[in-house]
Parts: structure tokens; sequence; C-alpha cells
């Protein structure tokens, strides 16, 4: 019988991803995981709860990462300041190393609707977490709600350029730029409105 060691769960991930990759997530079992790296389904599951849980390891350190940014801004920034604080230190939970992993982990994942749903659904517990910690810092809840949906937003966006094939830049210069996108098409439509406005002004006053 094969024994404990450490970077057991690393090994498996690995493992699990490329039988994902090759054979399919549905059709691949933990214990062929197990056997891949040469564990026993018995360590499979003291490291993880079900294959499903093996894409998903390290899902609570990403989402503390993205509140430790938050937290950590200063107690003067404005909404979109804290969220692109959270960007920061949630892009660094992506070096480049992990890009090939990371491509990988999503292929797998573009795959399968559950796969997806689960993946969605992380985001959006991210989102909730950060509308909650904005709020907090005495963000009203609409504010709150909409910086902490376009933090979330922001960050899938620039995850997906991160790990197209010809990308070089980092996972936080992505989002940085993605965000200064949003911020722009925002004052832009702001600008617009007031535009529209005074035109309506003009007009009705003549």
């Amino acid at each position: 019988m094969a024994r404990w060691e450490p970077g057991a769960a690393e090994r498996l991930q690995q493992a699990a991803l490329e039988l994902f990759a090759t054979r399919g997530f549905e059709q691949t079992t933990a214990t062929e995981i197990a056997r891949s790296v040469g564990l026993t389904e018995r360590t499979f599951f003291r490291h993880f709860s079900d294959k499903r849980e093996v894409l998903f390891h390290g899902q609570q350190v990403f989402a503390r990462a993205f509140l430790d940014g938050v937290t950590g801004a200063p107690p003067d920034a404005s909404p979109m300041e804290v969220v692109a604080s959270g960007l920061r230190s949630a892009s660094s939970f992506f070096p480049d190393e992990r890009r090939a992993s990371s491509r990988l982990r999503q292929s797998v994942i573009d795959q399968n609707p559950a796969l997806r749903e689960r993946e969605r659904h992380k985001l959006a517990s991210v989102a909730k977490d950060v509308a909650a910690a904005l709020r907090e810092r005495g963000v009203d809840e609409t504010a709150a709600t909409l910086a902490a949906e376009s933090g979330a937003t922001v960050f899938g966006i620039a995850f997906a350029q991160w790990i197209r094939e010809d990308e070089q830049r980092s996972l936080a210069d992505i989002a940085a730029e993605v965000l200064g996108e949003l911020l722009a098409l925002a004052r832009q439509s702001a600008g617009a409105e007031k535009g529209a406005s005074r035109s309506c002004s003009r007009t009705g006053a003549g």
C-alpha cells in the first residue's frame, strides 16, 4: 500500500487535470486518479470529498485573497478603489507559473455544464462577501452590490484573457486594464446622459 507523503494533494490535482483533459471528467474515477500517481483511493478521499473538489480545491484561499485586498484598502478609498485593491490581491493568487494548469483546468470546466455552474457560483460567492465587506465600510446597499458584482465580472473577464494561449501579461495587469475600461465606459455613459439632459433642457426652454 502506498504511504501518504507531503505533496500528495498537489500530485492528485495535477494527475486529475491531465486525466480529465484526455479522458473526460465524467469518464475519470477517483480510483484512477489515485492510481495514476501511485496512491490509493483512500488517500484521494483523505484530501478531497469527491473528484469535483479537485478542480475547486483552494477556492477559499482565493476568496480570502480577494477579501484581504478589500479590507486592506485605505479607509477613505472609494468603493471601486476598494474593489481594485481586491482585484490586485486576488490576482496574486495566480502567478504566471500557474497559467498552464489554470488553462487546462478551465478547459475541463468549460466542457461540463455542472462544473461551469459551480465556477459561476464561486465568483458569485466572492461578490457577495465583497459586498458585505463594503457595507461594513459604510457603503450603501446599492453601491456595495454594484461595486462587488462589477469586481467579480472584471475578474472573470480578466482571467479568461489571462489563460489565452498567446497571452503574456500578468493577471494583475489585465485586471487593471479591464477595470479601467469599465470605469471609462461608465464615465462615457454619464457624460452622454448629461449631454442629453442639457439638450432636452434647451429644447424645452425654446
